[in-house]
């Protein structure tokens, strides 16, 4: 099988990478296995991308240690920041092609994939930043001595990312870890392998080393389980499912005890206080649970509201939610496409149905949409109750439910009483009240007047069972370097 395919989308035909890119090469998978990956727009195949097992893990591991203990470590950290930029700027002059790719690989519309491109691009140039800023301390304990710190690479590292923010997680996670002067091996989730793959050829063309990073396309349970397990690989970072973390987290600690971060799920309260501006309010809890599809770990999927506004509230959303334009991801105008997977439709239309059966009311949505292609329309549920399956577990589409509140007190506990604390909201128009209810939700990140603003320069991860560790900011570098103690005896002559 060839390691390249010209592949022709609605908007502009381009050369998509198909092999394993391990040492600044594509190549062939050990076992010579392939898989497809599938348009969700249209159920049909795009193209079949060679599968990495644990066998390439291994291969990829020993390039990423040789580069690591050789060329990389020679390269001064302000020329790794010079690539991380240069990286950056491919990043930006390819954003028509990586926003046709994600398209057509993901679903996302093509409009929002180039946010994604731009953000992507932003991400690594602010670490670019970083790289020559990695400061240790003096530290002054007695005359005889002279104590200092340094702060040194992890090692090798693991990175696994899912397919619902193929590009962006891709640059969340090698943009803190090449600025400290790591090296990687990247799994990309099987559903969306294209992307990354596409930026691995830009990676070689900005002149990182060989072996620096190292691109596996591969599945969970094959290529995956062998980073989480492997015993040369000295950190893993994960972004997915609860579950799928709870598994990393024991294979590492079966194996070397290497250093986890985990951004996990979510199920996050949006709270709308009766003082809020209602209208704006209703954009932001729009985009807060129907952005990408619903697709989203920090997705505002439980939305409290006091019931002196609550039916105000209801009927605006429903209006405001049947505006939403579904449909081709390729149409500019188009804010939510396909969800990604056979599987995840089904998944998603499963809750859907146990929400039915348990006996809360559709405002609207409830249903597939169209009759081809993994699209889902968006969905509100309101009368539920705190046991159901729809308000507990996280769906990972474009479904949410309205539950009523007494007051700010009953919203703070409501909002708390769940396992996950990535993200949520509050809505009011009194400083007072904005800054009393963020102190006291239990989330990772809590957005005033606003919802889904994330940005390079804030970390990013979660409370309780949503994960360890933060993604992005100055934080992030803190998960991919190891903090050195050196004292040195001073002579009296």
């Amino acid at each position: 099988m060839s390691l390249s395919q010209t592949v022709e989308t609605p908007v502009l035909t381009y050369e998509q990478p198909l092999g394993l890119f391990i040492n600044n090469e594509f190549v062939k998978g050990v076992d010579g296995k392939t898989f497809e990956t599938i348009n969700p727009h249209n159920e049909k195949p795009i193209v079949a991308v060679h599968e990495g097992t644990a066998d390439d893990v291994n291969v990829a591991v020993k390039a990423a240690r040789a580069a690591l203990n050789g060329e990389w470590k020679q390269i001064t950290p302000s020329e790794r920041g010079r690539l991380l930029t240069r990286l950056a700027d491919f990043l930006e002059r390819d954003i028509e092609t990586l926003a046709a790719i994600e398209a057509l690989d993901n679903g996302k519309g093509v409009t929002m994939a180039k946010g994604d491109v731009t953000a992507s691009a932003g991400c690594l140039r602010y670490y670019g930043g970083w790289a020559d800023k990695i400061y240790g301390q003096t530290i002054d304990t007695d005359t005889n001595s002279l104590t200092y710190t340094r702060h040194e690479p992890v090692g090798v590292c693991g990175q696994i990312i899912p397919w619902n923010f193929p590009l962006l997680m891709f640059a969340w996670k090698i943009g803190p870890a090449l600025a400290t002067g790591n090296t990687i091996v990247m799994k990309t989730a099987e559903q969306t392998p294209l992307s990354g793959l596409y930026v691995a050829k830009l990676i070689k063309e900005a002149g990182f080393p060989p072996g620096v990073v190292n691109v596996i396309s591969g599945f969970g349970r094959t290529a995956g389980a062998a980073i989480a397990s492997h015993m040369d690989i000295d950190k893993v970072a994960f972004t997915g499912s609860t579950l799928v973390g709870r598994q990393i987290m024991k294979s590492a600690a079966d194996s070397n005890l290497k250093k986890v971060t985990l951004e996990l799920g979510g199920k996050s309260p949006n709270i709308i206080l009766p003082d809020a501006n209602l209208e704006e309010a209703i954009e932001w809890v729009n985009l807060g649970i129907f952005f990408n599809h619903g697709q989203c770990c920090c997705a505002g999927s439980r939305i409290l509201v006091h019931e002196a506004i609550y039916e105000k509230f209801l009927e605006l959303f429903k209006k405001r939610t049947e505006q939403n334009k579904v449909g081709d991801p390729f149409h500019s105008e188009t804010f939510q496409g396909p969800q990604v997977s056979q599987l995840q439709y089904d998944r998603i239309m499963g809750y859907i149905q146990d929400g039915k059966g348990a006996g809360a009311t559709v405002v609207t949505g409830g249903d597939r949409h169209g009759s081809e292609g993994y699209y889902i329309q968006p969905t509100i549920f309101a009368d539920v109750t705190e046991n159901m399956t729809i308000v507990k577990e996280e769906i990972f589409g474009p479904v949410c439910t309205v539950q009523k509140v007494q007051s700010e007190e009953e919203a703070i506990q409501v909002a708390n009483d769940t396992n996950y604390g990535l993200a949520a909201a509050v809505h009011t128009t009194n400083i007072n009240t904005a800054i009393r209810v963020s102190n006291a939700v239990k989330a990772g990140t809590v957005w005033v007047n606003n919802y889904n603003t994330l940005h390079y320069q804030m970390p990013f991860g979660g409370f309780k069972e949503s994960g360890i560790g933060r993604e992005l900011g100055s934080y992030a570098l803190e998960n991919y370097t190891e903090v050195k103690t050196v004292r040195i005896h001073l002579s009296k002559s």
